[in-house]
C-alpha cells in the first residue's frame, strides 16, 4: 500500500490504465497468495518427510517396484501438465473478469444519483450482464478443463490400487515373500506415490496459484517501476524545481510589501501522457505574491492539463516549472528536500510533499470519515483528537502503527482546534452542517449527503485552514452562485493566499490581476496558442 500510494503511483496506474483492478490484487490476490503459500509449504514438508520414511522400506522389499513407481508418477505428471496447460490463463482471466464485474457494481453504488437522474437502469443492466457473461463464459471453459483433468486424476488415483499388488504378486506365489509383505509394499507404494504425484493431485490448485502469482508479480513490477525515481531525469521531461528563498538575495524581497516570486514557468510544452498530443507550446510566465492569475479558454484546450503539469502529475513534455518558498521546519518533517537557488530538488520530493501549494479540483474529494476529517484533509494526516502520538497499543504490530506517529510532533504544523474548524465552516457559510449532522465527529457518506456546491465550499474551508502560499483552482466554484463565489474569493484574498484559477465566468475577472488565454492547438501553425494580458 505504501508503494502504491508513493509518488502518485495510484494516479498513473489509473489515468493510463496500466493494469486492471489494483484493489482486487491487493486484497483478494494477496489473501489467496498467503493462504495457498502456507498450505503448499506444509504439504511439501509433509511429502518430504513421508518420502524419506517410506523409500527405504519399498526399496528394501523390491527395487523394481520403486522404478515402476517413478515411471508411473512421471508419466502422470506429464499428462496432467498437458491436460491442464490452459488452466493458468483461464484462472488469470477469471480473476480479472470477476473483479471487473464487482467494479461495475461498485460504480453503480458510487454514481447512484446520476444513474437515477438519467434513468439509465436499462443501460447499466446491459453493461453488467456483459461483464457477467464474460466471467460466466470463461468459467465454463475453466470447468471443462478442470473436468478433463479431474477424470484423469481419478483414474490415475484408482489404478494405483492394483499396480503394486500386481507387481509383487509373482514373488508371493513363488514363495519369496510372505502375504504381509504385499500389504506392506502397497502401503509404502501409496505413500511414496502420493509424494511423487503432488503435481498431479494439486494441479488445479497450482494453476490457480500460478495465476495469482502472475497478477501479483505484474502489479509488483509496475508499482516498483512507477514509484521508483530512476537515477537521472529524462531531458524530454518537464522539470520541477523547488527553491528555498530563506537566504536568497535574488528572490527574497527587502521590504515585506515588495513582490515575491512564487511560481516561474519557462518554455513549457505540455503533451498528453499516452498519445503524446501537443496541448501547450513554449509557455513562459511568472506568478508573484498576490498577482492572481485567471486561466481561460475553450474546453479541451489544455487548461486542466496545465494545472496537472504544475502539480507534477504530468511530466510528459519539456520546460521548467520552479516554485519559490521559504524554508520551514514543517517542510523538513514532511520529507521535502529544499535546496538553494542554484540547485534542483531531488526527484524524490514530489509536489504533494510541498505544503506551500494547494490544489482544489472541480469535484472535491470527500474522505471516508467524519466532518472533522473532511476539514483537516490532507494537511494533517493525524486527525484523532482523542489519541496522542504516545498512546499506542502495546500489543500492536509495528507495521500497523501510524507512520505519522513516528515523526517529531514538535515539528508538525499546528493542528487547528475545534473552534478553528467551526469558524472555517462559518466563513464558507456551512455552519448549519453542525446541527444537521450533530457535530464534527459524525461519519457519513459525504459525497452523497452533500450537494456539489456544499462540497466545493467545504474544500474552500480546507484551504482557509491550511493557508498555503499558492492555490490552484480548477473551476472550483462552478457549482456556486456568484454571491457565494465572490465571498470565497474575498476570503482567500484576505487570508493572503495567491491563487491561479481556471474558469469560464466573466465574473471571475474582477478577482484576478492577469489572464492567460489558451486556444486549441493548431498543428499546422507554429504560432503560440496562449496569450497573457493584464486585467
Amino acid at each position: 500500500m505504501e508503494r502504491y500510494l508513493k509518488n502518485q503511483t495510484f494516479y498513473q496506474i489509473q489515468s493510463q490504465s496500466i493494469i486492471d483492478n489494483p484493489d482486487q490484487r491487493i486484497v483478494d490476490d494477496l489473501s489467496s497468495f498467503t493462504g495457498t503459500s502456507l498450505s503448499f509449504s506444509l504439504t511439501l514438508f509433509n511429502a518430504m518427510v513421508d518420502l524419506i520414511s517410506f523409500s527405504n522400506i519399498l526399496f528394501g522389499i523390491y527395487p523394481p517396484l520403486f522404478v515402476v513407481l517413478l515411471v508411473y508418477s512421471l508419466g502422470g505428471t506429464a499428462i496432467s501438465i498437458f491436460l491442464g496447460k490452459g488452466l493458468v490463463n483461464l484462472n488469470f482471466m477469471q480473476e480479472k473478469m470477476e473483479a471487473d464485474f464487482r467494479y461495475g457494481l461498485v460504480r453503480i453504488r458510487e454514481n447512484a444519483e446520476s444513474i437515477a437522474f438519467y434513468g439509465g437502469e436499462e443501460n447499466e443492466i446491459k453493461l453488467l450482464l456483459q461483464r457477467f457473461r464474460n466471467a460466466f463464459e470463461n468459467l465454463t471453459q475453466l470447468l471443462i478443463s478442470s473436468r478433463n483433468l479431474e477424470f484423469f486424476t481419478n483414474g490415475y488415483r484408482y489404478l494405483i490400487q492394483i499396480l503394486p499388488a500386481a507387481v509383487v504378486a509373482p514373488m508371493y506365489f513363488s514363495g519369496k515373500i510372505e502375504f504381509g509383505v504385499i500389504n506392506q509394499s502397497v502401503s509404502a507404494f501409496n505413500h511414496i506415490l502420493g509424494d511423487f504425484s503432488l503435481i498431479v493431485y494439486q494441479f488445479q490448485a497450482i494453476s490457480a496459484f500460478s495465476a495469482v502469482i502472475d497478477r501479483l508479480g505484474e502489479f509488483d513490477d509496475i508499482v516498483d517501476n512507477t514509484s521508483s525515481n530512476g537515477p537521472v531525469e529524462a531531458l524530454d521531461e518537464i522539470q520541477l524545481t523547488y527553491i528555498n528563498v530563506k537566504d536568497s538575495t535574488t528572490f527574497q524581497p527587502k521590504n515585506p510589501l515588495d513582490t515575491q516570486t512564487l511560481l516561474k514557468i519557462e518554455n513549457l510544452t505540455v503533451l498528453t501522457p499516452t498519445t503524446k498530443a501537443l496541448l501547450i507550446r513554449d509557455l513562459s510566465l511568472t506568478v508573484c505574491n498576490n498577482e492572481h492569475l485567471l486561466i481561460s479558454g475553450p474546453s479541451g484546450s489544455g487548461k486542466t492539463s496545465l494545472l496537472r503539469a504544475i502539480a507534477g502529475l504530468w511530466r510528459t513534455g519539456m520546460g521548467n516549472i520552479t516554485f519559490y518558498a521559504k524554508y520551514t521546519p514543517e517542510m523538513a518533517s514532511n520529507g521535502v528536500n529544499m535546496v538553494d537557488e542554484t540547485n534542483k530538488i531531488d526527484k524524490k520530493s514530489k509536489y504533494r510533499d510541498f505544503k506551500g501549494v494547494f490544489f482544489l479540483p472541480q469535484r472535491p474529494y470527500m474522505v471516508l470519515g467524519t466532518l472533522r476529517q473532511q476539514l483537516l484533509y490532507p494537511t494533517w494526516p493525524d486527525v484523532s483528537d482523542s489519541k496522542s502520538h504516545d498512546s499506542k497499543s502495546t500489543d500492536s504490530f509495528p507495521f500497523l502503527e501510524d507512520v505519522s506517529g513516528s515523526e517529531d510532533v514538535s515539528r508538525q504544523p499546528l493542528q487547528p482546534n475545534t473552534d478553528d474548524l467551526i469558524k472555517a465552516l462559518e466563513d464558507v457559510q456551512l455552519g448549519y452542517l453542525l446541527s444537521r449532522f450533530d457535530g464534527l465527529d459524525t461519519t457519513n457518506e459525504w459525497s452523497s449527503v452533500l450537494s456539489l456546491g456544499e462540497q466545493q465550499r467545504l474544500a474552500f474551508a480546507r484551504l482557509l485552514l491550511s493557508r498555503p502560499d499558492l492555490v490552484l483552482l480548477d473551476e472550483s466554484t462552478s457549482a456556486l452562485d456568484e454571491a457565494n463565489e465572490a465571498r470565497l474569493y474575498e476570503k482567500i484574498n484576505a487570508a493572503g493566499i495567491t491563487y491561479i484559477s481556471i474558469g469560464h465566468r466573466s465574473s471571475l475577472r474582477k478577482f484576478h490581476k492577469t489572464a492567460l488565454r489558451i486556444s486549441p492547438m493548431d498543428l499546422d501553425s507554429n504560432q503560440l496558442n496562449w496569450l497573457i494580458e493584464p486585467l
